[in-house]
Formats: structure tokens, sequence, C-alpha cells
């Protein structure tokens, strides 16, 4: 399964973009010139050295195929995200823009969600009103009376449920990996395509920040007012975020996984776009 995203958005879902599915199924079609656009990967060696000039092989496209968003709605999900916006609304404007790509060309879309008290799914179908649903259930169910955040419960999930070869957006906090996580992205990676999304902090500053930091959903709301008060420790807080994010992109960098980080919501169309276009580059 392929992405492609060659243009910009104009206006911002108005056909412009190919399916963010390329069937690629295992049906062989013809053989073809190729022409500077194909896939290297694409070339018929064999049928090139016989002929001497460059053959691409062509395949049926599979339609129908699927898109399943695992969406971390834990409390954390309900925290203010770089830009000031909560961080699921921008999980919820990313979800629709690749959910109505996907609808627009004959795709389903599907989604599993949850956080330490459950995991939730629902099922995949094609159709603006499913996928409005999808939108209604990650933004009801996100908020500072949710469980906490564990999205190794939504991976392992998805990793358990969901056989069949599909594309899986996965839209979270940011997350500490750990054994668990690794453990089932390695399943996961091998099952699926993937691509990550992650939803940045706020960031604390002074003592501005000192006074709008005076909860932290996840229950720290004194640590974070120190961090913000004390330069000392901010800088320690700083440190361990950036061995958290190293590690989580040394894990998705090994297994061939594509990711993107977005602070506001005036990021998410250029964001994904591109993290398609690195996806497809990838492949």
């Amino acid at each position: 399964m392929y992405i492609f995203a060659h243009r910009k958005a104009r206006g911002l879902l108005e056909g412009e973009y190919a399916s963010i599915f390329r069937g690629r199924s295992l049906d062989f079609e013809d053989l073809r010139t190729y022409v500077p656009s194909d896939e290297v990967r694409d070339i018929d060696w064999k049928a090139t050295a016989r002929v001497g000039t460059p053959l691409v092989k062509r395949h049926k496209a599979t339609r129908r195929q699927q898109l399943l968003f695992v969406v971390d709605t834990g409390r954390n999900m309900a925290a203010i995200a770089r830009g000031g916006e909560t961080k699921k609304d921008i999980a919820v404007m990313a979800m629709g823009i690749l959910g109505s790509l996907a609808l627009n060309h004959g795709d389903q879309v599907a989604l599993v969600h949850g956080d330490s008290r459950g995991t939730h799914a629902l099922p995949a179908q094609g159709t603006e009103r499913h996928l409005e649903g999808l939108l209604q259930r990650v933004d009801a169910a996100a908020t500072l009376g949710a469980g906490e955040s564990r999205l190794a419960g939504q991976l392992e999930y998805a990793a358990a449920r969901f056989k069949r070869r599909m594309l899986l957006l996965v839209l979270a906090d940011e997350v500490a990996v750990d054994a668990r996580i690794t453990k089932v992205m390695r399943r996961l990676a091998a099952q699926q395509e993937i691509l990550w999304v992650q939803i940045d902090d706020a960031e604390l500053a002074g003592a501005e920040a000192a006074a709008r930091a005076s909860c932290d959903v996840a229950g720290t709301g004194p640590v974070l007012t120190a961090l913000a008060a004390d330069p000392e420790l901010a800088r320690d807080y700083a440190r361990a975020a950036a061995a958290r994010a190293e590690a989580l992109t040394g894990l998705l960098v090994s297994r061939g996984i594509a990711m993107a980080r977005i602070g506001h919501t005036g990021q998410v169309v250029q964001s994904l776009f591109a993290l398609l276009e690195r996806h497809r580059r990838a492949q």
C-alpha cells in the first residue's frame, strides 16, 4: 500500500490528490515501458534484459482498502498542545483530513481508541456519516475525566484484532518507549503500514507559564509549576523530554515508520502531506 501527495493543498480537500492508498495487489496485469515517474522497484529486470529497454510491472489495483486510526483518548489528549488548542482538537482535524481523502477514493475508515480503563473499536465503513461518528467519538472520549493515557493497550488491541493488511495512523501524546511499546510496534510493523502523528506538549517558560501551569492532566500539577519557576529543574526536564523523543524516533526509524510532530492546527495540513510524501519515499 503506497501513499502519494504530490501537490500542496488547495482549499483543503478538492480532489487534488491521488488516493492515499495505491492498489498494489498480487494480480499481475501487464508490462509497459518505464517512464521517469515510475518507481524503480517496479522494474521487471528479467523482461528488461530480454528486450533491452526498461519495462515495469503493472498490477490491478485493489480497492476498498482500510485506514485504521489508532488514537490515544486518555486524559493526556485533553491537555493543551504547543499552539494553545487541546491536543484532541489537533487529532480530530488530522483524522478528518486523511479520513476524507480515503473516502473520496472509495476506501474505508475504522477506529481503535481508549485509555488505561479499556480499549474500544468502531468497524470500517466508507461513508462520511461514519467518519463524522469517528471524529465525534474521539472528541467525546478524550476529556479530563478519562483514564490515564496508555497507548500500548490500543496498539496491542490493533495488533491482535486486525489481521487484514491496512494503513494505521497512530495519533498520540508524547510516548515514553518501554519494552511493551517496543514489542507491540515490532509486531505491528510486520503486519501493517504505519504512520505516526505526535501531538506536542505546550511549552513552559517563565512566570507567565508558571501562572498558567497550575494543573497537569496526568496529576503532577505542582511539579509543572516548579519546572516553570526553576531554570535548573526546567533544563533537567527538557533533557529528559529530549531523551524520550530520541527513543521514540529511534524505534520508529528502525521499523521504517514515518512520523510527524504537530503542535497546532495551523500545521496539520502541511505536516500531514509532508508525512505522506516521506512515507512514500521510504517504501
